[in-house]
């Protein structure tokens, strides 16, 4: 095909998860229904711990934090997914392409750093308790968060500032829900092989050495766990269990979809829906039903804000 009289491409064509009405409109219900929960889920993490006194420690603002970097990974895809349900031609313009890909760097890369500043904070309460509130102060629980971020927006740029400066002539069909960045880059006029090795080993140096910091973590605290007595030990391994559950939930799609790809459309599709979608509703899930003190919390909120007079 000769690239070189198309037109430059403005904008590019999704394929979506399906071509089938009927199963667009059934996929419409159950994405507007996840999405509904992962907002919700989330806002009500971030204001209890935002309103509870008994929630306002290191961990738990780390927590809020989170929430609101899932809520924010979702809707960086998720609504324009759900629109295109009721779509029949799924387009979307060369720069909302380009900022999908930016925030889904920034935004992935800013929730590995900040696994891995949650994963500090469970060292130092379980290793090192008498210095806890000493080391986690909140300038310190602050600065771990803008360094989350700042990472996530510095390697979102070293992909940005690479994929923007593309050829892109045609084709412009995208087989996905999203603006996904291996996918984009094979629709350079280009041959790509080589800028893909790139990103991927760009992706890889970020998620592995994140996964190196929490593997060396969670050692530290598996070993400190044991030597511990049964009753400390069963509620600092509840703790840490549905932190390494996290753990596992975000960064397996992440290596299969950005370091370790298996170019296998319907499995790729799979991950990239798992990681969008149903990471950000598992999270707060995870925490809330397996912690006693957010429990108490929400009975607080509900009777302080919700019950008749106050009380219920």
């Amino acid at each position: 095909m000769d690239r070189g009289n198309q037109s430059v491409v403005s904008e590019f064509i999704l394929w979506g998860l399906s071509q089938s009405q009927s199963v667009q409109a059934l996929l419409f219900v159950v994405f507007l229904t996840l999405y509904l929960f992962i907002v919700f889920g989330n806002t009500v993490i971030m204001v209890l711990i935002t309103t509870d006194r008994h929630l306002h420690s290191p961990m738990y603002f780390l927590l809020a934090n989170l929430s609101f970097i899932d809520t924010c990974l979702s809707s960086n895809t998720t609504p324009k997914m759900i629109s295109d349900f009721l779509k029949e031609n799924k387009t979307i313009s060369f720069s909302v392409c380009m900022s999908q890909i930016f925030f889904a760097h920034c935004i992935a890369g800013g929730e590995m750093m900040l696994l891995v500043a949650m994963a500090y904070d469970r060292y130092v309460a379980i290793c090192k308790p008498l210095h806890y509130f000493t080391i986690m102060n909140l300038r310190r629980c602050s600065g771990l968060v803008l360094v989350s971020w700042t990472t996530g927006f510095i390697h979102a740029m070293s992909h940005l500032l690479v994929i923007v400066e593309l050829p892109f002539c045609g084709p412009k069909e995208i087989d996905s829900f999203f603006c996904d960045m291996p996918l984009v880059i094979k629709l350079a006029c280009m041959d790509s092989h080589d800028l893909d090795i790139l990103m991927n080993a760009d992706c890889g140096v970020v998620a592995i050495a994140c996964f190196i910091l929490l593997l060396i973590s969670y050692t530290c605290i598996i070993i400190t766990i044991r030597q511990s007595t049964k009753a400390g030990a069963s509620k600092a391994l509840s703790t840490c269990s549905a932190h390494i559950t996290v753990v596992m939930i975000f960064f397996v799609p992440c290596l299969f979809i950005y370091v370790c790809p298996l170019n296998i459309i319907w499995l790729d599709k799979f991950l990239a829906v798992f990681y969008s979608v149903f990471t950000p509703l598992l999270n707060p899930t995870i925490y809330t039903m397996r912690n006693k003190e957010m429990k108490n919390a929400m009975k607080r909120f509900i009777s302080n804000h919700l019950g008749p007079k106050g009380n219920l």
